[in-house]
C-alpha cells in the first residue's frame, strides 16, 4: 500500500506533493528540514491524503495533482479547509 499526499504550509502557504508508505514517517522528515524540497518551509500538516494499491498507481496520482486540474482541486481542499488562508 501506498499513500499519495497534500502537505500545507500555513505561514508561507506552500503545497507539497508526495507519495510514501509510510506517512508518519515521511511527515517528521518534512518537519526536520531533511526534504530538500520542503527544507526551507514548515511546519507542515497533512492537506489530504488517499491510499493506492502499489507504486505504480502513486506515481501516476502524484503526477495529476502536481498537473493544472490537481493544482485546481488543491487549491479548492486549501479553500474548504483553511477559509481564511
Amino acid at each position: 500500500m501506498y499513500i499519495v499526499y497534500v502537505l500545507v504550509d500555513a505561514i508561507a502557504s506552500r503545497t507539497y506533493v508526495g507519495q510514501t508508505q509510510k506517512l508518519s514517517e515521511r511527515l517528521t522528515l518534512h518537519n526536520a528540514g531533511r526534504v530538500r524540497s520542503t527544507k526551507g518551509g514548515g511546519p507542515w500538516r497533512v492537506l489530504y491524503q488517499e491510499q493506492v494499491g502499489s507504486r505504480g498507481d502513486a506515481m501516476k496520482r502524484e503526477s495529476y495533482f502536481k498537473s493544472g486540474a490537481g493544482r485546481r482541486q488543491i487549491a479548492k481542499l486549501l479553500q474548504e479547509r483553511c477559509p481564511s488562508g
